[in-house]
């Protein structure tokens, strides 16, 4: 029975990522239950599965870079741009993230979930373009973060316990 948990706190996971970004999409923030909830599945994850993938000092280390380095760019980009650029929310969600993902993982979900938001903006300004019949641009472009992040977060976290998926589902099927 015990060895179902992991897989049901992936699966928890997912759903609040899914959450996090519809709330995002449809609102601008990311609630901080959410991102509690996130962190704490992943701190239950590692601790039911004897820490095989990250151990404690990697899931704090993975907490402190993800939100430290958003962090970072949050007050520079504010800075720049006299206003909000990215919320505190993105900042927790990170943090939540390395909690799961550990260092190298949290790296790597910070590049992919940047890629997809990148995808996600030039994606959207061209629906713009075309929508209101103008030029092209990304210049002052608005999207919110979070579901670019969630799936950077999702691909790291497929990376990192790719076996383990794959050894629990071959049990279940087996």
């Amino acid at each position: 029975m015990l060895e179902i948990l992991p897989l049901l706190l992936i699966i928890n996971a997912i759903g609040l990522l899914i959450a996090l970004s519809i709330i995002d999409l449809k609102h601008w923030i990311l609630p901080d239950e959410l991102n509690a909830a996130l962190g704490i599945c992943g701190i239950a994850f590692h601790l039911f599965t004897a820490y095989r993938f990250v151990d404690v000092a990697g899931m704090l280390w993975g907490a402190a870079l993800g939100a430290g380095l958003l962090y970072v760019i949050r007050f520079f980009a504010n800075r720049h741009y006299g206003q909000d650029s990215l919320g505190l929310g993105d900042v927790k969600l990170l943090g939540a993230a390395g909690l799961w993902l550990g260092l190298d993982g949290t790296l790597q979900a910070i590049t992919f979930g940047a890629l997809a938001g990148l995808i996600h903006g030039v994606l959207y300004a061209f629906w713009l373009s075309r929508k209101n019949k103008t030029a092209f641009t990304v210049h002052r472009l608005s999207i919110p973060a979070g579901p670019g992040f969630a799936i950077g977060i999702v691909i790291a976290g497929g990376i990192l316990l790719h076996s383990y998926i794959t050894e629990i589902i071959h049990d279940l099927l087996a």
